[in-house]
């Protein structure tokens, strides 16, 4: 077994970070991240006419009276398209979609590199849900799975469930359940360190946006009873007159001991606090919790709180970034998740299969688990084929295969 990387950046790589320059990032991205690499030979007459005409032709006559058969002879059964309108990217907000394309790119790289999968970015220039669901509508021929990303709420709910509904193939917005997978396995990794079970933890879930609301779903799903949602005006709580829909909803099926007020009145004695708005939250606050509690301050660049401010009152802390230990990151879920769908040729991501994702992250690490390690490291070879097998398996049970 290869061995996996420290979860955690040395002080020598964390200072060597820091040194990069301005002229080293964009000579990085100098005439972008990818490039089409050729699978069959193409050196001589014979080689073209093979691969292009005339050839070609009778693959095209097949495909045209057979069209399953355009899974064996192109690539678009392992061809994950990754979709955004540069609406929400990162922490920089609505940029537009030319300005998303470098991390769209990046996007269809890590595809690359992790799972093997090929992958090409579409930036959409319009933010209209029609508009864009039309498209990839269109588009399908083209491809095998899609990845949705950087798209805002709540529109992205939205552009989610009817792309799903209209496509026969795997569909994921990563903002939402790639970060719902690995919050998953981290608090998985958090209880087992601890010896509680995850069911009985009071957690706290800091922003009802694309990944608090998807996070809120995988902890329900996984059985946590007991999740009460912030957003910017306080306690997501049902005699709330303000919500949207989709707040709505949440306000329903969370908050079992009916709280009301702000965050203060939510995290007094609570066991976890999770972290996924662009907020901050105030020291006393952690302090209030729970003792033994766990802290993921998620936020990028800048966390809730310092990672060194919650040590103070937490027993485990976890982050985003990756000069802290327990990098909660999202590479170590989507690019195993889309190759076991593929692999299983499932039609859709089913709550199950996540779940399945989350318990395989969790896996590669549980012989090793520490305070400082609730999750494998981002570069660990070991999380993208776990995954993907544990992903395909469910898929399979669940009868989407």
């Amino acid at each position: 077994m290869t061995d996996a990387p420290n979860a955690t950046a040395s002080k020598e790589e964390v200072q060597d970070l820091a040194a990069i320059t301005h002229e080293e990032i964009f000579a990085g991205h100098l005439g972008g991240k990818l490039s089409v690499e050729l699978s069959s030979p193409l050196e001589t007459q014979r080689d073209l006419s093979i691969a292009y005409t005339p050839g070609v032709a009778q693959v095209s006559r097949a495909i045209a009276e057979d069209e399953s058969l355009a899974k064996r002879y192109t690539w678009t059964d392992r061809l994950v398209v990754v979709v955004s309108d540069g609406s929400a990217v990162l922490g920089l907000g609505d940029i537009g979609p030319r300005a998303s394309l470098p991390v769209m790119e990046g996007k269809s790289a890590l595809f690359k590199k992790f799972a093997g999968l090929d992958s090409i970015p579409i930036v959409l220039d319009t933010k209209d849900v029609d508009e864009i669901v039309e498209t990839l509508i269109r588009l399908r021929p083209s491809f095998g799975a899609v990845n949705l990303e950087d798209i805002s709420a709540p529109r992205c709910f939205e552009i989610e469930k009817r792309v799903v509904e209209a496509l026969d193939c795997p569909v994921m917005h990563d903002d939402q359940h790639g970060t719902a997978i690995v919050v998953l396995a981290a608090l998985n990794g958090a209880a087992a360190v601890q010896g509680r079970a995850t069911s009985g933890l009071k957690v706290v879930v800091s922003g009802a946006g694309a990944a608090g609301v998807a996070c809120t779903n995988i902890l329900l799903a996984a059985g946590v009873a007991d999740v009460t949602v912030l957003d910017s005006k306080g306690i997501v709580s049902r005699d709330r007159a303000d919500l949207n829909p989709v707040k709505a909803d949440l306000a329903q099926r969370t908050n079992p001991r009916g709280l009301t007020g702000t965050a203060a009145d939510a995290l007094a004695g609570a066991d976890v606090f999770l972290g996924l708005s662009a907020g901050t939250i105030a020291e006393e606050l952690i302090a209030s919790m729970a003792p033994e509690s766990i802290v993921f301050a998620m936020s990028n660049p800048d966390p809730e709180i310092h990672p060194d401010v919650a040590h103070k009152y937490a027993a485990i802390v976890a982050t985003g970034r990756s000069d802290f230990p327990n990098q909660i990151n999202n590479v170590l879920a989507f690019p195993g998740v889309f190759k076991g769908a593929l692999d299983a040729g499932a039609r859709r991501i089913t709550e199950g299969m996540k779940i399945a994702a989350a318990n395989a992250i969790l896996g590669v690490v549980a012989d090793e688990l520490a305070v400082d390690k609730i999750v494998p490291s981002p570069l660990d070879p070991r999380v993208a084929p776990a995954v993907a097998d544990a992903v395909a398996a469910a898929a399979r049970a669940e009868g989407v295969a």
